[in-house]
């Protein structure tokens, strides 16, 4: 049920027509109901016209507008640039294709960026699966960000919950403490989540995935040989997801925390992405 279980009503409009925000789908349901209707948050099958359910609509396949998705080709590699909006559990975040580009360069820029609407965000992911093997990720000084601005790079795999292994870099609108963390979904899991503290500087990001195994390390400097400084390092040989179809995935969102909300734009610069299997 969407957008949220506790409020799944849309207005009809005095024109008959309606709009609302919706994650990714390859097909999509309307029902046209009664006020008194209530539905349920998830079901096997769609209801049936009758009783306070007026009218049932299906659009899907052919049916369905898209928009022809952005890409960029950075690290070797070529990337899938988000444009749609966010799904129930960040309702708030919407994405916008030109937050993400790649300089002359090559280096990959994302940004946060203020719209009439509020916020924008820059989401990207790699066009085919990896799989096991080492992910590297330079990035350069993000030591200096607003508390609610969030990095994320991720292993994220939507065959099935809690699929996904991440890099996270933010404080949760809080102003002091550490701004990073390791974590291998769910996140609740005390054992599934290590924080520590990125300092300022050109920092390489790194996941080594093995089976059953993810070993997580933060260096100084631009080098995948890790022979910079250690600043963080842990291994997780518990939930880590093997891979299916899982791809990589970079983000660069606001947390809408009720502290310390976002005040200026932001941006950071991937310099490199490298791939080992």
């Amino acid at each position: 049920m969407q957008p949220l279980a506790d409020k799944p009503f849309t207005r009809v409009l005095p024109d008959s027509s309606w709009k609302n925000s919706i994650h990714p789908g390859s097909a999509y349901a309307a029902l046209l109901v009664d006020l008194g209707y209530s539905p349920p948050s998830t079901a096997r099958v769609l209801p049936q016209t009758g009783g306070a359910v007026r009218a049932v609509a299906v659009a899907e396949g052919p049916a369905l507008p898209h928009q022809p998705a952005k890409k960029l080709r950075f690290g070797g590699y070529e990337w899938e640039v988000r444009q749609t909006p966010g799904s129930p559990a960040e309702l708030r975040t919407m994405y916008d294709q030109a937050n993400a580009w790649v300089d002359e360069n090559g280096f990959l820029h994302l940004r946060v960026a203020r719209s009439s609407g509020g916020w924008t965000s820059a989401d990207l992911s790699l066009a085919r699966s990896l799989g096991y093997g080492s992910y590297h990720f330079v990035v350069r000084d993000i030591s200096d960000l607003e508390p609610c601005a969030a990095l994320s790079i991720s292993t994220r795999d939507d065959s099935g919950p809690y699929r996904e292994m991440n890099i996270q870099i933010s404080r949760w609108g809080q102003t002091g403490g550490k701004n990073a963390q390791y974590v291998v979904q769910p996140y609740f899991v005390p054992a599934n989540m290590v924080r520590f503290l990125a300092p300022a500087g050109t920092l390489t990001y790194s996941l080594s995935w093995e089976p059953g195994r993810a070993s997580f390390r933060t260096v100084r400097g631009s080098g995948a040989d890790g022979k910079g400084e250690m600043i963080a390092a842990h291994t997780f040989t518990s939930g880590v997801p093997a891979p299916e179809t899982e791809s990589v995935r970079l983000t660069f969102s606001v947390f809408y925390g009720k502290h310390n909300p976002l005040r200026h734009g932001a941006e950071v610069i991937f310099e490199k992405f490298e791939y080992l299997p």
